[in-house]
């Protein structure tokens, strides 16, 4: 069994338990810690909390449930949330101030104390380094998850892994639901805050499954130093690329998803407008329908790019199709030129791509969804009954 995400990196050790819907994963893991969080107003008791210790710039652990959102439960939630690191301090021997905590789930209830701090307890016990350890944190926070998500990027001199969770109320506007990244590189807090802002704004923040932000969107990275120093400019790159590999499975694992949706939008006046005109391509219903019955309505990605409040001449525009392997033109510079046979084989496979080229300038973007099912709403028709 190879290592696939955060138990590869030095420094790290982590374990996790699920029963039914309630899971519980303790990870361990002391250095320089950065975060970024939900901009919903209606922010869970665990993210309030979070945005507080944070500032310190360090974390020795972190512990984390699924089931309870904790959301939407004043004053009480809040000091249930702060109770949450107290148990996992008592568990850890720590300061409970120096323990990340993180919730998923439904909203409006209140945690199950005595039940967390019994699964603390014994979670705490068997922390590990080992493949399965890491496996069975990521299980332990997946709600409607169908995989596990981990990711893990390589460099000479350090490593990145991350764990997160997230399938539906997607559209973070700053991280995934959950997301727990770490590295053995020595890097100082203002930089890697920095680091892993950038790297949300290019990959969790261009993630659209159901166009809801949660109340819960946490990402939180600590870097435990135990390989040296790192260029801070390799090391950014190498976070985006892990941040992107998670971004990529998040959309995969949509709610009821059948198909990876993905949307480049080349040739913008700055890479924010690129970034805006892929993400209302990506979160048009109209799209994700078409995808979904692999029909190649092309002509409503032109219109949700339309839309997008960025200006450029629709007279110039390119598009193209592709399935990851074989890409086919459908405009040309405002003339269309497609092939709607190949287009609709392009959409056969799990991933469909769609290249839209604005001709209004250098800069582009990237962002990633998938399509839109019957099974969405009956998932979410249900989710708390």
């Amino acid at each position: 069994m190879e290592y696939k995400s955060i138990c590869a990196v030095r420094g790290v050790t982590a374990n996790g338990i699920k029963e039914g819907k309630f899971g519980l994963a303790l990870i361990r893991a002391s250095g320089t810690a950065a975060g970024v969080f939900t901009e919903n107003l209606a922010r869970a008791a665990p993210i309030e909390l979070m945005r507080k210790q944070i500032k310190a710039g360090k974390l020795e652990a972190v512990i984390a449930n699924s089931g309870c959102a904790n959301a939407y439960t004043g004053k009480r939630g809040y000091n249930d949330a702060v109770e949450m690191t107290e148990y996992a301090g008592s568990a850890l021997g720590l300061e409970a101030n120096t323990i990340g905590v993180a919730s998923t789930g439904v909203i409006g209830r209140y945690l199950d104390l005595p039940l967390i701090r019994r699964q603390c307890a014994g979670v705490a016990l068997n922390l590990k380094a080992t493949p399965e350890a890491e496996d069975l944190a990521e299980k332990a926070i997946m709600t409607t998850d169908t995989k596990p998500k981990h990711a893990l990027v390589q460099r000479e001199g350090f490593t990145i892994g991350a764990i997160a969770k997230g399938s539906g109320m997607i559209a973070p506007n700053m991280g995934t639901m959950l997301s727990f990244i770490y590295t053995d590189a020595e890097i100082e807090a203002k930089p890697l805050k920095a680091a892993l802002k950038l790297a949300a704004q290019r990959t969790f923040n261009r993630v659209v499954v159901d166009g809801d932000t949660s109340t819960n969107d946490i990402a939180l990275c600590t870097a435990t130093g135990e390989a040296g120093k790192a260029n801070e400019k390799e090391f950014s790159v190498a976070l985006e690329e892990c941040c992107r590999i998670l971004a990529r499975q998040i959309a995969a694992d949509g709610e009821g998803a059948t198909k990876l949706l993905e949307v480049t939008v080349k040739g913008a006046p700055k890479e924010s407008a690129a970034a805006k005109v892929a993400k209302v391509i990506i979160e048009s219903p109209l799209v994700k329908t078409a995808v979904y019955g692999e029909d190649p309505n092309w002509g409503r990605v032109v219109a949700a790019a339309g839309r997008a409040g960025v200006k450029f001449d629709p007279n110039a525009v390119s598009l193209w199709i592709s399935d990851g392997k074989n890409k086919y033109p459908l405009v040309k510079s405002g003339e269309i030129i497609a092939d709607l046979a190949k287009a609709k084989a392009a959409m056969h496979g799990k991933e469909v791509i769609f290249i839209l080229d604005l001709g209004a300038g250098k800069e582009e973007a990237t962002a990633w969804g998938c399509d839109l099912t019957e099974k969405y709403v009956e998932i979410n028709g249900r989710y708390t009954t």
